[in-house]
């Protein structure tokens, strides 16, 4: 059986603004992310006014994770099959849902990955993505749907 990976990570509060959590509106959600060796993620939350808008939340982190991890995948394979991808985007979404006491849970996410390829079969391209959803380890580990609206587009071969 596999070794499991083991990853770590260091959450640090720098919100404090002198009197700590004494009142709910007397402090900032501003907080780094940190991995070793890596600089840290500056992060805040998503939902309190006294959240940095400048900052990432983790809401959109988890978003970013899946859509990375989408990604990620579907190059590998792509790469294996002799799709020869030249540009990746993705619009992903997700929403959401609060509930009346403040607490919470993500309803359902979305990915839009927008490939260009300038070699290999479109529709081999446009199924790595069903297999890439399938092997996606953020994906494999929500308990909301993720669905994924994939394109793909064939590169303007260049002009002779």
């Amino acid at each position: 059986m596999p070794t499991p990976h083991v990853y770590r990570t260091t959450v640090r509060w720098t919100g404090n603004l002198g009197s700590g959590t004494r009142e709910y509106r007397g402090y900032s959600r501003d907080h780094t992310i940190e991995f070793a060796g890596k600089p840290p993620i500056l992060a805040t939350s998503g939902l309190s006014p006294r959240s940095d808008p400048t900052r990432a939340n983790p809401d959109e982190l988890l978003v970013g994770a899946l859509a990375s991890c989408h990604m990620l995948w579907y190059l590998h394979l792509c790469s294996a099959a002799g799709i020869v991808v030249t540009a990746y985007s993705d619009e992903a979404e997700a929403t959401l849902q609060i509930d009346p006491d403040g607490g919470g849970r993500f309803t359902t996410a979305t990915l839009r990955p927008r490939v260009r390829i300038a070699a290999g079969a479109p529709a081999t391209a446009q199924e790595l993505h069903a297999a890439a959803h399938r092997k996606c380890f953020i994906a494999n580990s929500v308990s909301f749907p993720v669905r994924c609206e994939p394109s793909v587009e064939v590169e303007p071969a260049p002009a002779a």
